[in-house]
Order: C-alpha cells, then structure tokens, then sequence
C-alpha cells in the first residue's frame, strides 16, 4: 500500500500547511510591524518639525501673520495629490523619502495649533485619537467581517468632509464646523480599520516583492492621515483655547 494514504504517515501535510501559514503569519507581522514604524516616524518628523515652528517667533510670524499662511495651509494637501499621482514612479527609497517630507510640510501646517489651543488641550486630543486608533487598526487586523462593502460609503464621506472644511475656511460658520467634524471623526474612524484591512489584503497579493515594500510606505501614509485628522477633529471639538 502507498504510505502517503496510511494514517500514521499523513501527518507532514498538515505539518507542511502550518508551516507555511506560521511564514505567512510572520511576514504580515514584520510588513505591518513596518508600516506602523513608518508611521511613527513621520508622527515624529511632524511633531518636532510643529514644535519647533510654534516655539520661535521669527519663524511663525512671518508665516502665520501673512497671507503665506494660506500656503502652509494647503500644502499638505497638494503634497498628497503630488505624491499619490508620482508615488508607482517612484522607488521605496524615493516613496519613503517623499512621505517623510509630507511629514514635516505637515508639522508646519500643524504649527498653528500650538498657538490657538492648550497644552492641555493638545495633549489630551492626542491621546484620544491615539486610543480611537489603536482599538480600531487593531480590530481592522483581527476581524473577519469584509470592511471593502463600506469603501465607498467611506471615501463619500471623506471627499464630503474635506470639501466642507475647505469651504468652511472662508466662511467661518461653527455650525458647519461642528457638523463636518463630527462627521469626520465618524469617517476617519472607519477608513482605519478599513485601511488596516486592506494592508492585510495587499501584503497576501504583493507578498514577497519590492511593490510590498513600497505598500509599506503607502500604507503608513494612509494611517498616518487617519490619525492625523482624528486628532485635528477632536482638538477642534473639544479643544480649550489658550486666552
């Protein structure tokens, strides 16, 4: 009889299996493992490069006091549209390099804050989107429930909140401000379990080569953003201005 069909010698398949899936496991876990130190990095980049800005007067006076500050304002998202339109030319290097200085044209943007509100404030903004975070990439990689089904609910809403902060920038309405903050903290909230899904989605499509790596940056760019903006939305709705 052929041993491969004997109960006794049937057991290295299932060995095999498990082997493979324990790899597939421990390369997801080092992929993500990269896209949050990225992340990290850029949150770094832009924190110092905002305290920094926000600590010496000849620097923000100039920037904050004159109409440069409608530049500072926008450039980090024409940054985004540059880097989302370049990013498949691009190397890893080039791609990693490019969010890195998103990172501190955002800390520069981001300068403000330090300005308008408490330390206090700021302090505890942060640690509630950093909370809101974590809980929801954490459940984003773990659940079993398929996320893409509420993609494009999701990028309707992000578009719907990106257009009504920008109108409201000119109008000034706190009304509006209070609808598209809540708004949006409801948006950014989803798209990160959503986006820790599909980093999951991609490293199982892309496992193994340098477009992975690249994904790695991509992905850090994505989450970065969601914590980014929770933490804006939150500080704008709970936030204590500094008198």
């Amino acid at each position: 009889m052929n041993r491969l069909f004997e109960p006794n010698t049937y057991r290295p398949f299932p060995s095999a299996r498990a082997a493979s899936t324990a790899a597939y496991d421990e390369g997801l876990r080092r992929h993500m493992l990269g896209v949050y130190r990225n992340m990290a990095v850029g949150l770094g980049i832009t924190a110092l490069v905002a305290t920094l800005v926000a600590s010496v007067p000849a620097l923000y006076q100039p920037i904050f006091g004159t109409p440069l500050k409608w530049v500072a304002i926008f450039a980090p998202l024409a940054f985004v549209l540059f880097f989302s339109f370049r990013v498949e030319r691009m190397t890893t290097a080039q791609a990693r390099a490019a969010f890195f200085a998103f990172a501190a044209v955002m800390g520069l943007s981001m300068a403000s804050i330090f300005l308008v509100f408490t330390g206090t404030s700021i302090a505890l903004a942060f640690f509630s989107a950093a909370t809101v975070f974590a809980a929801m990439s954490l459940w984003g990689y773990t659940t079993n429930v398929d996320l893409s089904r509420w993609s494009t609910f999701l990028m309707v809403g992000l578009i719907g909140v990106v257009i009504a902060s920008l109108v409201n920038l000119f109008v000034g309405s706190s009304t509006l401000q209070l609808v598209f903050s809540v708004a949006g903290v409801l948006v950014f909230t989803g798209l990160t379990a959503w986006d820790t899904q599909r980093l999951k989605s991609e490293y199982l499509a892309y496992a193994g080569t340098e477009r992975a790596e690249k994904l790695a940056v991509m992905g850090a760019l994505s989450l970065y953003l969601n914590l980014v903006n929770l933490f804006q939305l939150l500080l704008s709705l709970f936030g204590q201005r500094d008198e």
